[in-house]
């Protein structure tokens, strides 16, 4: 049975940036890893919040490429805040395109990057209860 793939994101978005040529392969497609490395500042940056301190990545969960990115789509990012641990958390992220010069969105790729909170030693370190305006 065929995976039915949602037409509109899920979570909130958080990074937006636009593939540019220097980001491409042999083939003129954007890189796997470039994609990556905004999903995971992007997941870094909803750590952050929620956490209200530092995070490092610790866990990414599979990743399987839908689509690829061409030059001149517009990455965009959503990130969902899911279960929270002690000093952990994991983060839904979905990367998705909206093609050049149009509105039309597809789904990249997705994955669960799983966050430590750390002190500024790098230790890890509990991550705070959600403040009031979080409970939403």
């Amino acid at each position: 049975m065929e995976q039915q793939i949602p037409s509109f994101p899920t979570g909130i978005l958080t990074v937006r940036t636009i593939a540019m040529p220097a980001d491409t392969n042999a083939n003129g497609d954007i890189f796997g890893g470039w994609v990556m490395a905004h999903m995971d500042q992007a997941g870094g940056i909803a750590g952050v919040e929620r956490a209200r301190g530092r995070v490092v990545t610790v866990k990414v969960d599979s990743m399987t490429f839908l689509a690829p990115m061409k030059v001149g789509d517009v990455l965009e990012v959503y990130t969902e805040i899911g279960a929270i641990g002690r000093t952990s958390m994991k983060i839904a992220i979905e990367a998705w395109a909206q093609r050049f010069q149009t509105t039309r969105r597809e789904k990249v790729t997705e994955a669960i990057f799983t966050f430590v909170a750390v002190d500024d030693d790098g230790r890890p370190r509990v991550v705070p209860p959600p403040q009031p305006a979080e409970d939403a």
